[in-house]
């Protein structure tokens, strides 16, 4: 089959479902916990690399390319990918503080985390070509589902699935559209910064999901360590964006 390469590349209140909602430092020191714990995995996962090889731990066999570890770690590069590129994107259309904090924090980790994957990925040979599906691990997996949510996120959003069978990433769950990523890049201040954080919920939502089914279902214990890592950060995470989504009027998504 053929590849298609990738690239790494206070006070608490209630929020519109009841859900509790962080104010001010309690935010703060919530975002930061979730980067300095994804980068301290970084530092691990790089200390165990080097007694990898081309292998896994202990000299034993590397996650074969059709694997959860290995299908978990090219498609949530992809994943991550658009969070840093919508965080990258509102940082540099609005004024709004705490929106650039929030969007400084998501493209930190989200990039140290897919270049964590990256690395596992050529320590176990198999490169970042794409030889399986799209979210080919998550199916059959139970209590997962590998496709898009209703809410109009994922599903064959970007562009049609290739000829060579193997998907595109934009029909990943969560995934924004190319018609709302070029809303976002258009928009400036608040509009801006409520497009992001529309469009990050569902994206959040959806990181959980699949990083829960790798923390879960993975073979190696570095992968299920960064996978359960992902979904706590990005659950706190999603608090944040719930509350902020309100203050700023919503409206809220459906996910």
């Amino acid at each position: 089959m053929t590849s298609t390469e990738e690239g790494p590349d206070a006070e608490v209140g209630s929020g519109p479902r009841g859900e509790a909602v962080l104010t001010g430092a309690t935010r703060a020191v919530v975002v930061a916990g979730a980067v300095l714990s994804a980068g301290l995995l970084v530092v691990l996962g790089v200390v165990l690399g080097l007694h990898w090889g081309s292998g896994g731990p202990g000299g034993g066999a590397a996650p074969a390319a059709g694997s959860v570890d290995a299908g978990f770690a090219l498609d949530m590069q992809a994943h991550h990918r658009q969070a840093v590129q919508m965080s990258t994107l509102v940082r540099d259309r609005v004024d709004d503080e705490d929106v650039r904090t929030l969007a400084l924090d998501i493209a930190l980790t989200q990039q140290q985390q897919a270049g964590q994957m990256y690395g596992w990925r050529e320590l176990w040979g198999l490169g970042q070509g794409r030889t399986e599906p799209v979210m080919a691990w998550m199916s059959g997996l139970e209590g997962h589902a590998a496709g898009g949510h209703e809410d109009g996120h994922g599903g064959g959003h970007v562009g049609a699935v290739p000829a060579d069978g193997l998907g595109a990433v934009g029909d990943m769950p969560g995934m924004a559209s190319a018609a709302q990523m070029d809303a976002l890049a258009a928009a400036d201040g608040e509009e801006a910064a409520r497009i992001f954080l529309q469009l990050m919920v569902p994206h959040h939502v959806a990181g959980v999901e699949m990083a829960r089914a790798a923390a879960q279902e993975a073979s190696e214990p570095e992968v299920r360590a960064l996978a359960d890592a992902m979904a706590t950060g990005q659950e706190a995470e999603l608090t944040v964006l719930w509350d902020m989504l309100a203050e700023r009027g919503g409206p809220v998504p459906g996910v």
